[in-house]
C-alpha cells in the first residue's frame, strides 16, 4: 500500500505542543472516538485451519508490538479461534510476556529455522490460555540472522517451517524484532497480512514510510499475497494535542487501513508483563482488554 504523496507530506507537518488538554472539551475533539462504529460479533467456527498468518511489524521499538501480539492472540482465542504465537525477536519479550522461561529451554524457534530435523511442532509450548500456543525465542536467535545469509532461499525459511503447523490453527501471529533485517523479511515473506502497531508520537510516524516501502518490496519480489491488514494506534492519549494530531495525520494518509480500535495508555499493560498473562485474563473488565477484543473483531472481519 503506497502513501499518497500529499498526505505523506502533511503527515510530518505536526504541531509541537505536547501539553495535555483537559476538561470536557477533550473527548469532543478526540478523532479516534469520532471514528468508532459498532463492530459485529464474529461468527462461530465449525472447523479449524488453515491459519491466516499475520506479522506484527514495526522497525521502531517500544511501540507495543509484543503487547499487541499477546493480547490480540488471547482475544482471538476468546472468540473460538486457535492461535499460534511466533516469537521472532532474539530478546524473547513475547515469551517473557507469557511467563515462558525461554532462556532455559533447549529448543526454540532458532532450532526450527536452522535444523532440518527440528520442526515447529517440536519447539512449540502450550500457554496458560487453552487454544493459545507459543513458539518461544531467546538470544540464540540472534545467530540465525548471520547464518541464514548463506542459505539457499533464505527469505523462505520461516515459510517452510510454518507449513507443518498451519492446518492446526486459525491464526498465526508473528512478533517481529524492531528492525528490518533478514528475520523480519522472513516474517513478511511468510505472512498474508501485516499489522503495524504505531505509537501516536511524531518519530513513530516518520518511520512508517520506510516500513511501507519494505513491505512493498517484499510484495513485489517475494510474496505477492502480502497486504497491510491495518495500522494500530497504540499508547493513545486523547488529552494531548500532539497525540490527537498524529492520529489524525495517520488517518489522513492511510484512511480505512487504520483500525478504528485504539489502544489507550494504561498502567495495566506493565502489570500483565510481570504477571506473564494477557490483559484479557489479568484484568478482563479493563479498557485495555475491551480494546483488544474490539481489535480481534476487526481482524476477524478482514
Amino acid at each position: 500500500m503506497a502513501i499518497r504523496g500529499d498526505a505523506a507530506g502533511q503527515a510530518f507537518a505536526l504541531p509541537t505542543d505536547p501539553e495535555p488538554e483537559m476538561g470536557a472539551a477533550a473527548p469532543r475533539l478526540d478523532p479516534a472516538r469520532a471514528r468508532m462504529r459498532r463492530l459485529p460479533d464474529p461468527m462461530p467456527l465449525t472447523q479449524h485451519g488453515p491459519a491466516r498468518i499475520i506479522a506484527m511489524c514495526n522497525q521502531k521499538g517500544g511501540v507495543g508490538k509484543t503487547t499487541s501480539t499477546i493480547n490480540l492472540g488471547a482475544a482471538l482465542v476468546e472468540y473460538g479461534r486457535k492461535v499460534l504465537l511466533i516469537d521472532l525477536d532474539p530478546q524473547g519479550a513475547l515469551s517473557v510476556g507469557l511467563g515462558v522461561p525461554a532462556q532455559n529451554l533447549d529448543r526454540t524457534i532458532y532450532n526450527a529455522l536452522m535444523e532440518r530435523r527440528t520442526s515447529l511442532k517440536d519447539v512449540r509450548v502450550s500457554t496458560d490460555i487453552p487454544g493459545l500456543d507459543l513458539v518461544p525465542s531467546n538470544i540464540d536467535l540472534s545467530a540465525a540472522e548471520v547464518q541464514l545469509v548463506s542459505e539457499v532461499a533464505r527469505e523462505q525459511t520461516l515459510l517452510r517451517a510454518l507449513a507443518d503447523v498451519r492446518e492446526e490453527y486459525d491464526y498465526i501471529l508473528i512478533d517481529c524484532q524492531p528492525s528490518l533485517g533478514l528475520l523480519t523479511v522472513n516474517a513478511l515473506t511468510a505472512a498474508q497480512g501485516v499489522v503495524i502497531p504505531l505509537e501516536c508520537e511524531f518519530f513513530s510516524l516518520r518511520g512508517v514510510a520506510l516500513l511501507v516501502d519494505t513491505i512493498e518490496k517484499v510484495k513485489e519480489r517475494l510474496n505477492p499475497e502480502l497486504e497491510i491488514s491495518g495500522i494500530l494506534a497504540t499508547m493513545y492519549d486523547a488529552r494531548t494535542v500532539h497525540c490527537r494530531e498524529v492520529f489524525s495525520r495517520v488517518v489522513e494518509a492511510f484512511g480505512d487501513t487504520v483500525f478504528q480500535t485504539v489502544i489507550q495508555r494504561t498502567v495495566r499493560f506493565p502489570e500483565t508483563t510481570v504477571a506473564g498473562q494477557p490483559i484479557t485474563t489479568w484484568a478482563p473488565t479493563s479498557s485495555g482488554a475491551s480494546a483488544y477484543r474490539d481489535l480481534a473483531k476487526e481482524v476477524l472481519a478482514l
